[in-house]
């Protein structure tokens, strides 16, 4: 039996697509070349791993008891790849860091500004995503730490709390609420509110009392990205709400951002590690710049 790593990749691919479309994107393949490495692999093992419909595809009974293995090997392999790779960088350093879009948009920059004065050697990767990929970059091993939201995450994962941000109204200085030093969630009255969609503003809602929530919550605008947001403030189509943290990305928008309360809405955020992922001195010397820079830096989003 000659199974290849190129082989494992496309199969894991496709159980976890469930589409042989999606997987062939995912691994930059025609989907002639991915149906070639499947046919291969199964013929190696004679046996078919997968049941096709004219609709859908779905593993077959030998492909569920295959996954978990071939999900391992590929595991190990990462981790040897990552281990190989920091032995020939150990001198210059490199660190691997998940962030979801808008903390990767609005604050990372300046974090990774300084920390690149500090460390002119050490090379960061910044891995922009979705919330929800944070933690799965770390997971799989492409990034050696992930800050985001606090989100469910798995056993190969641990966490530390960073910093605690608050939701402020976004909106035009020429806005009759601009000028105001605190808003309540009740002062957003009638005004047209630009959500980002869920999760988000599903998260706001259910901490609100329904009669505010039903009232502000009407989807005058759903959008997937703050940047969309905060343009469409910017030509006077509403106002949004965003986490403290984004404040000096809101003012290069030439907009205000006032706190709310009663209540104070929150995010709490969080550094994920993978607990089988050995740290490198690069990782190390970013922690521990992180968490400095942070103590500073949550104490004023969360003032």
């Amino acid at each position: 039996m000659n199974i290849t790593f190129r082989q494992l990749k496309a199969f894991t691919s496709v159980a976890r697509h469930k589409s042989f479309t999606k997987a062939a994107d995912e691994l930059h393949l025609t989907q002639s070349s991915l149906s070639g490495l499947i046919k291969e692999m199964e013929r190696h093992i004679d046996t078919r791993l997968f049941d096709r419909t004219t609709r859908q595809i779905h593993l077959s009974d030998a492909g569920e008891r295959i996954l978990p293995h071939a999900l391992r090997v590929l595991h190990d392999m990462q981790l040897l790849g990552n281990e190989i790779a920091d032995l020939k960088d150990f001198h210059q350093g490199k660190v691997r860091i998940a962030a979801p879009q808008q903390l990767a948009a609005s604050a990372m920059p300046e974090l990774i500004r300084q920390f690149k004065l500090t460390y002119p050697d050490i090379q960061v990767n910044l891995i922009d995503c979705s919330i929800e990929d944070v933690i799965n970059q770390v997971q799989i091993l492409d990034a050696d730490l992930g800050i985001g939201p606090e989100y469910p995450f798995s056993a190969d994962v641990v966490a530390n709390e960073l910093f605690t941000s608050p939701f402020c109204l976004v909106l035009r200085p020429d806005h009759p609420l601009a000028d105001r030093q605190k808003l309540t969630w009740r002062d957003l009255g009638e005004n047209d509110l630009i959500t980002l969609q869920e999760p988000f503003a599903k998260q706001i809602a259910d901490e609100l009392p329904l009669d505010i929530s039903s009232r502000l919550f009407r989807s005058d605008y759903e959008v997937n990205f703050l940047s969309t947001a905060l343009g469409m403030v910017k030509m006077g189509l509403g106002i949004t709400v965003a986490l403290s943290y984004a404040d000096a990305w809101v003012k290069e928008q030439g907009l205000v951002m006032v706190p709310i309360s009663e209540p104070v809405i929150s995010r709490k955020f969080l550094l994920y590690k993978n607990k089988h992922r050995s740290i490198t001195p690069a990782t190390a010397a970013f922690e521990n710049f992180l968490a400095k820079y942070v103590s500073a830096w949550g104490h004023h989003q969360s003032a």
